[in-house]
């Protein structure tokens, strides 16, 4: 899987994600925590697959549709490429950023100021400058 110029493999930012994660709650930054937390969520609903309509054909005598079995209910995840990381970040710091305005346009100057706080931590991960300095 190629990795185009400025982005990084897909399992190396995820690995970045969580060692920041891992720093920023050292460190007591709840906005780094927050968003990096968001962040790795968003990348693992991403990699889920969509569960097969009608369930198995196998089951449980006791419980309708389950699937019985070690490993029965396993499926395998998306591989995301790293545009699609890259795309993922990219929405989460754009949507952080437009809730910060409305906050404002409303008042909320202290939950603007937040967000964007947040969106400022995953913006250095769209620059390469993220790091686990965090």
């Amino acid at each position: 899987m190629d990795t185009p110029p400025g982005h990084r493999p897909p399992q190396e930012l995820r690995a970045l994600l969580r060692a920041d994660l891992v720093a920023a709650m050292k460190a007591r930054r709840p906005e780094a925590v927050s968003a990096l937390r968001t962040a790795l969520a968003a990348i693992e609903n991403a990699e889920a697959v969509t569960a097969p309509a009608g369930g198995g054909a196998a089951g449980s005598e006791h419980v309708a549709g389950a699937s019985a079995g070690v490993g029965s209910t396993e499926a395998p995840r998306r591989r995301l490429s790293a545009e699609d990381v890259h795309g993922l970040l990219r929405a989460q710091v754009d949507e952080r950023r437009a809730e910060a305005e409305r906050y404002a346009a409303h008042g909320r100057h202290d939950a603007a100021l937040r967000l964007r706080a947040e969106a400022d931590v995953l913006a250095d991960y769209l620059t390469g400058a993220g790091d686990a300095t965090v």
